[in-house]
């Protein structure tokens, strides 16, 4: 199975979260890819650490998001990172996270994390006003889709998480 290389970083060009997934597949959604639990991953300059849990990601072809499926997460089990849209360049992505989280709770409540992030960033670092219109956008769409498990948050993940092993999800 093929390696993709994620590079996630922080406005306007900082190193964040930095690992491997590997490649499952393609269908209308995007790009799946599956990070096991025994996945190493480095944030930033921070020692490198193992994931502990693992999960299945969406890659989409063209939104303001990169989206990772839970069946075993304590706290939730739908997990959007909104940044700028993703960039391929070979076994590489990246993108550029924009601080605001959309998650599905193991309740089913949907929640937007890091607000205070995002103003606070926006103004440290300068956000450009596209970035700040298209993080807000991305947001307000990622919750009435994780609410409305419209597709991709729906069950479209399903038929990923099943090409796994189930061990590699804990």
């Amino acid at each position: 199975m093929s390696l993709v290389h994620i590079d996630m970083r922080k406005w306007p060009d900082r190193l964040h979260w930095q690992y491997e997934a590997r490649l499952l597949g393609q269908d209308e959604h995007g790009i799946w890819l599956h990070a096991p639990s025994d996945t190493i991953a480095t944030r930033a300059s921070e020692p490198s650490r193992t994931l502990g849990i693992g999960f299945v990601q969406l890659v989409p072809t063209d939104a303001w998001w990169i989206v990772e499926f839970y069946t075993d997460h304590p706290w939730h089990s739908v997990y959007v990172n909104i940044g700028t849209p993703p960039v391929w360049e070979g076994d590489r992505v990246s993108q550029v996270d924009l601080d605001f989280d959309v998650v599905r709770k193991t309740n089913d409540t949907v929640a937007v994390l890091d607000e205070d992030e995002f103003a606070e960033h926006q103004h440290r670092f300068s956000y450009p006003p596209d970035l700040i219109v298209g993080a807000r956008r991305a947001t307000e769409a990622a919750v009435a889709g994780v609410q409305g498990r419209d597709e991709p948050f729906g069950s479209a993940a399903n038929s990923w998480i099943a090409q796994v092993d189930p061990a590699t999800l804990r």
